[in-house]
């Protein structure tokens, strides 16, 4: 098993290479649920605002599809804390 060692506040914590990757693999759910959640958003503003220029009634409903794809984050923030929990890293 492969040990890092690293100074933090003037104390010497070793972390495992499991526990490093599992770190890397929870910043990867939170990048994918953001560039998803960035993705998704975008074609759902140009089309929100081409409904609120024709129909400004509308408006309640565009801003609840405009929030549906916040969840996505949500999602991948949820899956980053799992699998750092499971590393023993919170």
């Amino acid at each position: 098993m492969l040990k890092i060692e690293k100074l933090i506040n003037g104390e010497k914590m070793t972390i495992g290479m499991e526990a490093a990757i599992a770190a890397i693999g929870a910043g990867i759910a939170i990048a994918g649920g953001a560039v998803g959640t960035g993705v998704a958003q975008s074609a759902i503003g140009a089309a929100g605002l081409g409904l609120i220029a024709e129909k400004p009634n509308q408006m309640g409903i565009v801003l609840l599809f405009l929030v549906l794809p916040e969840t996505l984050l949500i999602f991948g923030f949820v899956i980053s804390i799992l699998i750092m929990l499971d590393a023993g890293l919170i």
